[in-house]
């Protein structure tokens, strides 16, 4: 019923700086919390950073300063703009949102897109 696809990952070098997109889509009837996990070889997905639908942030340590989440609510997307990127920033980004189903009931999934892959080196 809802899917998040996201966008803008690929090369970049170290110091360099990368935009992610996710737009969601399907019976939507509102978004709570959305935000962004990643996942580097050989270990566990973490948090990066998170947006409330009121736009409160916050960021796992490693990214704070540097990375930057955002939201826009009548788009249904939420971004990463990644700055001053690291070697240890490489792995795979996934959007992850809490939604509100169209429906006469009630009803709330979590959501997560398929991932899309941020690899840093020179």
């Amino acid at each position: 019923q809802v899917q998040l696809v996201e966008s803008g990952g690929g090369l970049v070098q170290p110091g360099g700086s990368l935009r992610l997109s996710c737009a969601a889509s399907g019976s939507i009837f509102s978004i709570d919390t959305m935000g962004w996990y990643r996942q580097a070889p050989g270990k566990e997905r973490e948090l990066v950073a998170r947006i409330t639908s009121g736009g409160t942030t916050n960021y796992a340590d490693s990214m704070k300063g540097r990375f930057t989440i955002s939201r826009d609510n009548a788009e249904k997307k939420v971004y990463l703009q990644m700055n001053s990127l690291k070697p240890d920033d490489t792995a795979v980004y996934y959007c992850n949102a809490v939604v509100n189903i169209i429906g006469a009931t009630y009803r709330v999934l979590e959501v997560w897109g398929q991932g899309t892959l941020v690899t840093v080196s020179s």
